[in-house]
This record gives C-alpha cells, structure tokens and sequence, in this order.
C-alpha cells in the first residue's frame, strides 16, 4: 500500500481488530506482520495433512447477537461471519476423579452434587446471584465505547440513568476476583475450580485476575442457554474472517514484514523501518507488540523514563507445547477438550500442574485427514523461562530438556487414548524458546502479570505523539474478547467521537 494513514505493527487479534475498524472509517491501514502467517496467536499451521492450532482453544460470544464480546462485535461492524459449531462439554481430570463438566447452571450444579455435595451447590447458587449483578455492571459499559478521549465521559454521562442501575456493583469491576471468591466460597473443589477458570482466562490466580472479567464470563458461561463455540476451520478462520472484513474496506496486510523500529522524528511517531532497511511512513502507528518488544522498537533516547518503568512489567510465565497428528479408528466420544491438574495443594500456577488438551477434529473433521485426530496440549502460563533462555535450539541438551519437560502431557493423553503411542503419525513439541520464536512474545511470556489488586492495565497512550498501543499489554489486558477490545479503543483514539457515536449506533450497543 502506497502512503498508508495509520501502521498496525502485527496482525494478531487485536492488530486486526484495529486495522478493520480503522479500515471501516476510511482510513488507508497497512498491517505489518513478521511471521508467515497472520493471527498472532490465532494461526494455525499445516502438516502432512493435519491442520494444527497454535494458540486460543475456548471461544464463545462471537456466534449470536447481540452479544457482549467485542471480538464479535467487531465482526459484525466488518459484516463478518464464522461458521461455528456449539458445544457444551468438556473432560476434566482432577484429584477428585474424571468428569464431564462444562457451561450451562444446571448441568454444572449436578457435577457439584456428584463431588461436593447439596450444600456446595447451595453456596455455588448464591454465588453466581452475588456474580450476575457485577457482570451486568461490566456488560452496561460496553468496551466499545472506552476511549482515552473524552468520548468516554460522554458515553458515561449518556447512559447515566442504565448505570444508576449498576451503581453497588461498580466498585467490584476494578478490583481483583479473589475478594468476591473468598467472602462467598467455603467448598474446596469450588474455590479450586475458579482458581482454574482464572488461571485459564488471565494467567494469574484469582487474587490477581480482574474482577469485571471473570463476572462477565461467569455471565456467559453458568446461564441456562450457556454454549461454547469452535470455529469451523480452526482459530485462523477467525483471522479470515476479521481479514476479509479488512481488505473489504480497502485496509491491507503485509507478511514477513519485521518491523526493527519506529522511528520519531520530535517526538512524534511518523513511521517504521523494516528488517530489511524499507522506510513506510504514516500519520499514526498502533503497535499490537507486546510491551517488551515495543520499547525495543523505540530509540532509546526517546521517553527514558517511560521506557524504564514499562520494561520492568512483570511477565507471566511461558508454555510447552505438544501437537499430535494420530490414528482415531476406532475412537469415540473423544473430548474437544480436556483439562488435567495434578494438585490442588501445589498452587494452580505451579510448574507442569496443569496441562490443557485440546482435539478439534473430535467437533470439526476438516481439521484432519479421515479416521485421524490431531491434538494441542499446552501448559497454560506455568513453564518459567529461566529453565529455558540458556540452551541452544537444537543442541542435545535442548532436545533432551524437551522430552522431560512434555512428558507431562502423556498422564492426561493415555486417560483419554491408553494406547496413543502406537496412534502417533505426526509428533511436534514445543517450548518457550518455540512460543518465543513463532509469536514474537517477550521470553515466550503469555502477557503482562499485572495484579488486578493494584489497579488496571495501562491504556493504549504513550509519551510519544501519534504512537498507540493495543494487545495484551494494554486494558483491559489478557485474552480473547480484551485484546479485540484494546484494538477497538485504539481505533476510537485515533478516528474520534463522530465514528465511535456512529459505531455504537450501528451496532445498537
């Protein structure tokens, strides 16, 4: 693209939902992406046949409407849709034995019975009575709406009388989910399995995971008509669908464009060099980055003292990976997804304590040949990079570090395959160093551990004019539906309030 108005330097969720947005509203938007693939995280990637996932596994919201999640909204602003598949189920293997468990109140409440007991159930009860009314709360701002200009306030004082509603449960959406937890659960298997769902969702334990996240989800989740999604094709049919709505507007997508700086020119960002020494210049920049990378990409002269304290945000921890291409004949009723911890009594962020399994094949047999399975099994942000940064990719301490690392996997695999060994046709682990090299994240790292307990995650201004960020590192933080809405708020910043009340209207947020 020739003189684009706004670079989004790498196309993962929120870099796409930016850049179709900014599309939308006419502006000429040159996503730049260093990997092969677009999607960040989202990508998948083929072999021998199977089509493998390498990232999200757990989608909801983005099927129906209205919906509260801003990845589907966006979807929907980019007259875009993707073809789901429902389910409800999932396998999970605890210390209190095997079980099916998934969304939907009543189905959860007999699995509270089976382990814990009519009184759990009770307490579960009111919990989620004490939980609705903090989601709604959540859900009477939508994220769309958030901008760091002062469209914000307005929105706020426009829906003054809906939010008088919400008014006792304000003061819970800043805070940390742990307080809500520890005033209302008593039950042990309660109180682990929403330690769980927190790690799952934010990579940090229920004192640090954000309340106003975990109410909306609740909300999602634990309701009568509660239903999961998996996109037919896999996460990149996603990063399709947010791309066409993207090219449809004119926006355009650059691959194997490694950006090695932005440069500035008085203290106004006014474009990117790339790795092979390309300058494209443009009137904003919007880094989907994460933190660490983005200040690397800023001259170290500029904005030391921003620069300083943003590099030293804490990292949550990284991943090993495992991908399975194997046999399913004669296999039935196999998992989409299966959940293993080991123990209770060790922490749920504790090392190779929880490992999740994920077999999209099992709901969409596109994603492998006929008769055959593949599988995604990841340790969620609990493998330390220490362990890692020293050995060399390739070397036989590496590789032997790789087997005892992933074994891991094999306790929870055989519950579900016993005989899964002689299955195997297509084997790839991965680890730090792996998530490091094909994600472009800092140390591998799943995002930034920054305790809900003291505050929210920085907005998506920096010092320097014209340069936007979004992603995980920015509010509302770590997942899914908050980075699709960190880049809907950096587009807002940089179109104003006439395209943002236009937007909402539309939409009917």
């Amino acid at each position: 693209m020739r003189n684009p108005e706004v670079i989004v330097i790498g196309s993962g969720i929120g870099g796409l939902c930016c850049g179709g947005l900014l599309a939308k509203a006419g502006k000429r938007v040159l996503i730049l992406e260093a990997h092969s693939k677009p999607g960040g995280a989202a990508h998948g990637f083929e072999k021998n046949g199977y089509k493998f996932e390498s990232g999200p596994s757990l989608w909801s919201g983005i099927g129906s409407w209205p919906t509260t999640n801003p990845l589907g909204q966006v979807l929907k602003a980019l007259n875009q849709k993707v073809d789901l598949i429902k389910y409800q189920d999932w396998n999970v293997q605890i210390p209190e034995g095997d079980y099916t468990i998934g969304v939907g109140d009543r189905r959860f409440l007999d699995q509270i019975n089976s382990i814990s007991g009519k009184d759990a159930m009770k307490e579960w009860e009111n919990f989620i009575q004490v939980i609705k009314p903090i989601g709604a709360a959540a859900n009477a701002i939508p994220l769309l709406a958030l901008n760091q200009n002062k469209e914000t306030v307005l929105q706020l004082l426009k829906r003054s009388k809906t939010l008088l509603t919400h008014l006792k449960s304000f003061k819970y959406l800043g805070g940390a989910f742990g307080n809500l937890v520890d005033d209302h659960l008593k039950d042990p298997f309660l109180r682990n399995w929403v330690e769980l769902l927190c790690f799952l969702i934010s990579g940090l334990s229920k004192d640090e995971t954000n309340a106003a996240a975990m109410a909306t989800l609740f909300d999602d989740w634990f309701n009568p008509d509660a239903y999961l999604e998996y996109p037919k094709g896999g996460s990149e049919s996603i990063v399709k669908a947010l791309l066409d709505g993207i090219y449809s507007f004119g926006g355009d997508l650059q691959l194997n464009s490694k950006v090695s700086q932005i440069i500035i020119k008085r203290n106004k960002a006014i474009g990117i060099e790339l790795k092979n020494g390309e300058r494209i210049f443009a009137d904003h920049i919007v880094s989907n980055a994460d933190i660490w990378n983005t200040i690397e990409l800023i001259p170290k002269e500029i904005s030391q003292k921003w620069r300083g304290k943003r590099s030293k945000t804490p990292k949550c921890k990284s991943f090993l990976h495992l991908h399975l291409g194997f046999n399913a004949e004669g296999l039935k009723d196999i998992p989409l997804h299966s959940i293993w911890v080991n123990d209770w009594s060790k922490g749920i962020t504790a090392e190779r304590n929880v490992v999740v399994l994920s077999i999209p094949s099992a709901l969409d047999p596109t994603m492998s040949p006929p008769n055959k399975h593949i599988l995604h099994g990841y340790t969620p942000a609990n493998e330390p990079w220490e362990r890692w940064e020293g050995l060399k990719i390739g070397s036989k301490e590496y590789e032997r570090t790789k087997e005892e690392r992933c074994s891991v996997f094999w306790e929870p695999i055989k519950k579900l395959v016993p005989d899964i060994e002689e299955r195997i046709e297509v084997k790839m682990l991965g680890t730090p160093l792996t998530h490091q090299r094909f994600l472009n994240t800092k140390n591998g790292s799943y995002g930034p551990a920054l305790s809900a307990a003291e505050g929210l995650f920085p907005g998506n201004k920096t010092p320097i004019k014209n340069l936007l960020l979004c992603g995980s590192s920015t509010f509302p933080g770590i997942g899914i539906p908050p980075v699709a809405a960190s880049g809907a708020m950096a587009a807002n910043t940089i179109l104003g309030s006439k395209f943002q009340r236009d937007l909402i209207e539309e939409l009917g947020l």
